[in-house]
């Protein structure tokens, strides 16, 4: 497994697994356990995707030492501000079973996140998270956070795949040394992106799928990917992307598939903003 050094020398696995949208606490846990088992050893969920504690439950089936894992997870919207996040914080260590998390990230860039940000920037001092981030969050808010807080984020997870590549957020990254981590690396199958020709025929050069050619397109481009299945085989396939490499031609080819936008959610959209706001995990 290839590791990322962040800007504060955290080693950070380059592959993950993603639990989002796993709703099935069994199956979640039965996923997570198969994806560990096979080699995977950085698994990321969420306050807001409801299944921490069966994350929890797999890791401790599966016998790996803590210290041998890397654990993301995320503060929700309605647990921003100072205390409500260390709150929340305290209540997904209890889910997942741990005493530290890897990573913290906040979810949304909406409602109190500064606030959020200087617990975690506490918790981070603490020792009790090893790095700390930001999800959905734009270049100008990005910036925003550096200037005027005291740590900046070691991670910015946002959508990033074939279809959607974020060119200004990642330059933006790379200027601060932060590192971009890809949820959606499939694009969520929009776009029908899993028969886009271009995919297929890179595939078929190295005898590889189009889902594990925008795997190996994440790696190559430099990012963190977390790609989410509950088949088995396709667990095993995600991972099986370590013997080949795209060429320059290659990337060349899926440049040009870039839209410029994102073909799953617009977070500056009015209906969004209040959507999540909505969104409650507790009473």
């Amino acid at each position: 497994m290839k590791k990322i050094t962040l800007n504060n020398s955290l080693e950070m696995p380059q592959l993950g697994y993603g639990v989002y949208q796993i709703d099935d606490l069994a199956l979640c846990e039965a996923s997570t356990l198969h994806a560990l088992n096979s080699g995977y050893r950085m698994i990321d969920t969420a306050a807001a995707y409801f299944n921490e504690a069966a994350v929890g439950r797999a890791i401790k089936k599966s016998g790996l030492a803590r210290e041998d894992l890397f654990l993301v997870s995320k503060v929700w919207i309605q647990d921003y501000g100072y205390e409500k996040t260390k709150e929340a914080f305290d209540k997904s260590l209890e889910k997942l079973q741990t005493d530290y998390l890897d990573l913290y990230l906040i979810h949304q860039a909406y409602n109190d996140y500064y606030g959020a940000w200087r617990a975690m920037e506490d918790l981070y001092e603490e020792g009790r998270i090893k790095a700390i981030g930001v999800c959905n969050f734009s270049p100008r808010q990005v910036v925003d956070l550096i200037a005027y807080n005291k740590i900046k984020p070691q991670v910015v997870q946002v959508e990033y795949n074939p279809i959607f590549q974020q060119k200004a957020l990642k330059d933006l990254l790379a200027k601060y040394d932060i590192q971009l981590m890809a949820w959606g690396p499939f694009a969520e199958g929009q776009d029908d992106i899993f028969n886009q020709p271009v995919l297929k025929e890179i595939g078929a050069k190295y005898g590889k799928t189009p889902a594990q050619v925008m795997l190996r397109w994440n790696l190559d481009t430099g990012s963190v990917t977390i790609p989410k299945s509950v088949h088995k085989d396709r667990i095993e396939e995600n991972y099986a992307i370590w013997d080949f490499k795209l060429d320059a031609e290659d990337l060349e080819k899926i440049r040009a598939l870039d839209k410029g936008k994102s073909s799953i959610i617009d977070f500056d959209q009015e209906d969004t903003v209040l959507f999540l706001k909505d969104f409650k995990i507790h009473e």
